[in-house]
């Protein structure tokens, strides 16, 4: 076996790869910073399968899914596209029937979905990791296996439905009503509902309220905030507090602050995170009523949808509103399908990883339990029954120190075949009308306005005007540093992100669509987001006065 083969058959090969397409894409989303070697094989096997999978359930008329290779800790894709006119009507003919389940009955696909992935998880987390023997850690690691698989069929196949209704509304509104999702009146169109992520936040606000309640104020707002668990534990308010919030864990805590990892604890391993979340609704002071602020996205929407109806035939009104109820479930989905399957699955598949890891500990077979996300499942495989056999010291050396080189030297934001540009590239991207790569991914490009002189220029995500002191943030762990009113710049943003969105005034990200975090959550809470500037986390200095006019979709540094 090559030590060096982290996924075999699907590290990128320039010369068969190209022969393949010509253009491969980074998913900056996801893949940045570089993914750890299991990380990355679980995501580029199984990320893959899924798109082809819910493209073919669907019978997409353009698009069969994405192919993804992994390079240099760095996922690539190239969409899989529909060649012939012929095809893509046979396609589109069944497409029609094949969609009808979200039409008819949304709420019940997704929730029946949602039910079984959530019975996979029980029946996992029910082996007790650290007295099962071997044979059961190693079933356990690979029924796992199965359920990232099982999860990613779900994933796309609800997530293709979706974003080709929302396309499909997006076309109409265009048609009809002269907007599109770079429009703000569209984004009103789509904002202002519950999900899954908003209750999370909803239940830390109200233990926020409870803190302020409890006197227990000062344990979360004085003192270093990794010692917030053993302040409040000092007294019985604060012990029947953490009581109440390791429940809370217990339940809703099956998330880490990176959602396309495994390397970093979740919030039941360590609660620090949410306790900052908690921490951080407490800052906005005794006056911020989180439900208030939902309630008035919700009021902009209904204006919103009775402006545009207006503009809407009488002859067209009844499939116009049915399309946008349909379209209206994409920023619910989005931020729910995070929770349930992507941040979930990956704690689950940390959580049998880490089982294994120290039992090899014991055995010695390697020297933490963390080496094991520089193995593959084929090496764990080879170890599983009898690790105190193996020495994978030499593997995981050679894994973490190619690893440190990846966070080190960036990747290419694509790979093009000699002769073949990037402009032609994004040209193939619009053309296959991929809703995943037009919404999520890659969205719109900036238009450059002159006129307007703005230092950055980027797409409208949710609309509005703030100005405010500029706070880069590159990673998870920098969370802590948000202020009240600090408008947040990064290059994307991930569900665990969220409750932050609370405090800040606006968001400027590198990367972005209308379908991606920063921008759901910007207009689920009412603030402006302008994506796709490329390089705000270049040219933007945290400290700095920057004034975001998502409207217009450009960023001002006031103070340079």
């Amino acid at each position: 076996m090559k030590v060096y083969d982290v996924v075999p058959g699907l590290e990128f090969d320039p010369e068969s790869d190209f022969e393949q397409s010509p253009a491969w894409f980074l998913d900056g989303t996801h893949s940045v910073p570089p993914w750890t070697p299991m990380f990355g094989w679980f995501w580029v096997s199984f990320c893959r399968h899924g798109m082809q999978y819910g493209a073919e359930k669907l019978s997409l008329p353009t698009v069969k899914g994405w192919d993804w290779r992994f390079h240099n800790g760095g996922g690539y894709l190239t969409l899989l596209l529909v060649k012939s006119e012929e095809e893509k009507q046979r396609r589109e003919k069944k497409f029609r029937t094949a969609i009808l389940p979200f039409i008819q009955d949304y709420d019940g696909l997704w929730n029946g979905f949602v039910k079984e992935i959530l019975g996979r998880y029980e029946a996992l987390k029910k082996l007790d990791l650290d007295t099962a023997d071997n044979l059961d850690l190693l079933d356990n690691f690979e029924e796992t296996i199965n359920t990232c698989r099982r999860m990613w069929e779900i994933h796309m196949y609800m997530m293709y439905g979706t974003y080709t209704a929302y396309i499909l509304f997006e076309n109409m509104c265009r048609e009809l009503a002269g907007i599109d999702d770079t429009s703000p009146q569209f984004h009103h169109l789509v904002s202002g509902f519950d999900n899954k992520v908003f209750q999370v936040d909803k239940r830390l606000w109200e233990f926020s309220k409870r803190a302020r309640e409890d006197g227990l104020e000062s344990e979360f707002l004085e003192g270093e905030l990794e010692g917030i668990k053993s302040r409040l534990e000092a007294s019985d308010k604060g012990r029947a507090f953490m009581k109440d919030f390791s429940e809370f864990m217990d339940e809703d805590g099956w998330r880490m602050q990176r959602m396309s990892e495994m390397n970093m604890p979740t919030w039941v391993e360590d609660p620090t995170p949410a306790l900052m979340n908690v921490k951080q609704f407490l800052q906005k002071g005794g006056g911020f009523n989180l439900e208030a602020e939902r309630a008035k996205v919700s009021e902009a929407r209904v204006k919103a949808e009775k402006e545009v109806l207006e503009k809407v035939p009488q002859e067209q009104r009844g499939w116009f509103t049915q399309l946008m109820r349909l379209a209206q479930k994409s920023g619910v989905f989005s931020e729910e399908h995070d929770h349930y399957l992507d941040l979930y699955t990956h704690a689950m598949m940390r959580r049998s990883a880490l089982g294994l890891g120290r039992r090899w500990v014991q055995e010695g077979a390697i020297d933490d339990a963390e080496d094991m996300f520089f193995l593959q499942p084929d090496e764990v495989r080879r170890a599983g029954i009898n690790p105190d056999q193996f020495n994978m010291r030499y593997i995981v050396d050679r894994r973490r120190t190619e690893w440190e080189g990846w966070c080190k030297n960036p990747n290419p934001p694509a790979m093009l075949k000699e002769g073949f540009d990037l402009d032609q590239a994004m040209a193939v991207l619009v053309q296959s009308n991929d809703p995943i790569a037009l919404k999520v991914v890659v969205g719109a490009m900036p238009q450059v306005r002159p006129e307007l002189k703005a230092d950055l220029y980027g797409t409208c995500g949710s609309p509005g005007v703030a100005e405010g002191t500029a706070r880069v943030i590159m990673n998870e762990d920098e969370l802590g540093l948000i202020e009240e009113g600090d408008i947040l710049v990064a290059a994307s943003t991930s569900p665990s992100w969220t409750p932050v969105f609370s405090m800040i005034k606006g968001v400027i990200v590198d990367r972005g669509a209308s379908l991606s975090h920063a921008a759901i959550v910007g207009r689920e809470y009412g603030i402006p987001v302008v994506m796709n500037v490329f390089e705000g986390t270049a040219k933007i200095r945290s400290g700095q006065k920057v004034k975001v006019d998502a409207n217009m979709g450009v960023v001002y540094i006031l103070d340079k």
